[in-house]
């Protein structure tokens, strides 16, 4: 079971938490335990911020995700961490990639939720494990392949703290 802690700390339009569930349960469906996590919508002053203070990066980004990092004998909860999801960053990034805006946010939600598990696309190895997963889940929902375009548009991967994908 998931347990989803929504914060709307923007004023820009966004999916439902109905659909946050649904992406976020597809990206951690390979997880047996119950999960915790929080999904925090902001706008580009906080997100860039929080860019700032744990990548040393002075712009708003479209997804961070902050792993949980309790031991678990110290918490006996399923807690895998949060996701900060920059809404405006989002959108334009949808507008300028010629996605829709509904892919685009699931794809963003489920690369996040995969940062929880513990992926990464640091070397190409990793990045093309990751990628696959993404692009079979999001078939599996009716979206196109993210990575379709990446020659073009560059790619949209979020960004884990303390590690710089750039």
């Amino acid at each position: 079971m998931l347990e989803l802690d929504l914060q709307i700390a923007s004023q820009a339009s966004a999916p439902s938490e109905a659909q946050f569930r649904l992406w976020c349960e597809m990206g951690l469906r390979q997880r047996t335990a119950d999960s915790e996590m929080t999904i925090r919508l902001v706008d580009e002053a906080e997100g860039r911020e929080l860019n700032h203070t744990w990548r040393h990066k002075d712009y708003a980004t479209n997804v961070l995700s902050f792993p949980a990092d309790v031991p678990d004998e110290l918490l006996d909860i399923p807690l895998l961490g949060d996701l900060v999801i920059c809404v405006p960053v989002v959108a334009r990034e949808a507008a300028e990639q010629g996605k829709t805006l509904d892919a685009h946010w699931a794809h963003l939600v489920i690369h996040g939720c995969l940062h929880l598990l513990g992926y990464d696309h640091i070397d190409d190895d990793e990045a093309e494990e990751m990628e696959a997963l993404e692009r079979e889940l999001l078939a599996e929902l009716g979206y196109p392949d993210p990575y379709a375009d990446d020659e073009i548009v560059g790619n949209p991967h979020s960004e884990t703290p303390g590690k710089d994908h750039e």
